[in-house]
This record gives structure tokens, sequence and C-alpha cells, in this order.
């Protein structure tokens, strides 16, 4: 029996990177999970499907724009028809877009937002109409939201910075429900959207104290950990995972 066997979890951009490591995390401790994608490689989608499907637990891809509200909340839904209810969210999708203010375009500004923040917002009040008590909102941000490190990061800082104010809030919100929100904000983690043999890895491993990269599973752990009963008491946090970039 794993720790969150019975429960079930809902993954925004679950078929690579950390959202990948964090379904299959969720799935290996009992959740049944459902996590959407955008479409664009949805071989890696059934290869998530396949491979945290584990112990009878069920698990479902489904195709959704983060930026579309009517397709996010299409998928939400789909979860409390098909899995019964909802007991974690994670909102993990995110869309970065790092280029001087003045040459940052009105539609790149709207998409960043869009998926950053308005999508997060959309989830999270679904959540607080449906979640079951208990539940816990989870949200992946950025280190860069306090420390953005370099030129280009305007948006992309303001963006992330947003989700520290509404997990706060959420958290008076849902508290008398047991409902608990945190943020999660990692720094330099090894993706194909920022592989550790880039170029500039070099730079950003030397800003950190540890001297390395994250993988993904060590931010997946961690969802796994405010996901379960032992972390009942945290709330309105937010946790740095950065291998101490920002000290």
């Amino acid at each position: 029996m794993g720790k969150l066997t019975g429960k079930t979890a809902f993954v925004t951009g679950g078929s690579r990177g950390i959202g990948a490591a964090i379904v299959k995390r969720l799935a290996e401790e009992g959740a049944h999970v459902i996590f959407t994608h955008s479409g664009r490689s949805p071989h890696k989608a059934d290869e998530v499907v396949a491979a945290a499907r584990i112990n009878g637990n069920r698990m479902k891809a489904v195709q959704a724009d983060s930026a579309r509200t009517e397709e996010l909340l299409r998928a939400l839904q789909l979860t409390v028809d098909d899995f019964g209810g909802l007991d974690i969210l994670v909102s993990n999708a995110g869309v970065a877009t790092l280029k001087p203010i003045t040459e940052f375009t009105l539609e790149e500004y709207d998409h960043t937002m869009d998926v950053n923040v308005k999508a997060v917002f959309v989830a999270s009040r679904f959540a607080a109409e449906k979640m079951n008590a208990g539940g816990r909102i989870i949200t992946i941000g950025s280190n860069m939201a306090d420390r953005p490190g370099a030129a280009g990061a305007t948006v992309y800082g303001m963006s992330k910075s947003a989700l520290s104010g509404l997990t706060k809030a959420l958290s008076h919100d849902l508290g008398p429900r047991n409902i608990a929100a945190v943020l999660i904000q990692p720094g330099p983690v090894n993706t194909d959207m920022n592989p550790v043999d880039s170029e500039w890895a070099p730079a950003l491993i030397s800003e950190t104290t540890l001297g390395r990269y994250g993988n993904v599973n060590e931010i997946a752990g961690l969802v796994a950990y405010l996901s379960g009963d032992e972390s009942q008491y945290i709330t309105g946090s937010t946790i740095t995972i950065d291998g101490g970039f920002n000290v």
C-alpha cells in the first residue's frame, strides 16, 4: 500500500520532464493519475501512461492546452466524472520565453500569463469547488521569481512571482476545509528544456552551492511528500528546491 493509495491526482503538463516524473512518482505511491499534454508528442504521453500504470492504479492522458481555459476545464471535469473525485492538483505546465522586455510582444506576454498564471488560477478555482476535504493544491513555479539571475526574464519572473500571492491567499480560503496550498520553486533541473549539457549549464551550476543541476525525481519526491499525510501542517508556503542557487 502506497502513501497515496486511493487518492486521485490531476497533473498539468505531465508528458515530459518534471511533469512526467511527478506523474510516475504519484502513481508509485498508489494514486490514480490523470494528466494533460499539449498533443505535440502524443507518444511521450503514451509512454508515461504505460510506465506509471502500477499495481492496478488508473492512468489517463488527456490532450489539453493550458492556455485554453475550456480545454483545461474539460480535462479537470473528466477527472471528477471518470475517477470519482479530486484529491491532489499539481499545476506543473509552464512556458518560458526569455528575451529583453523591449523585444517582448503583447502576444508573447498574453501566452506566458495564460499558461503560467491564468491556468493555475482556473485549475485552483475548480479544485476549490470540487476537491475532497484534506486535498492538496501544489503549484510548480520557479526560483527565478525570487532571483532572475540574468537579463531577459522580466515576463517569466513576473508570471512566476504571481504564484506566491495566489498560494498564500488560497491557504486562507481553503484552510477551513483542511485543503492545503503549496508552491514549489525549482532551480536548474536537467530536462530537455534546460539540459545539463547545454552551453549555459556551467554558468548555472557555478551559481549553486551544491555544484550541480537537480534531477526531476528530486522535484517529484517533494511533490509526493507534500501530497501525503506527513505534510498536513504545511500550507501557504513557498518551498525552493534549487541546490542553493538563491542563497
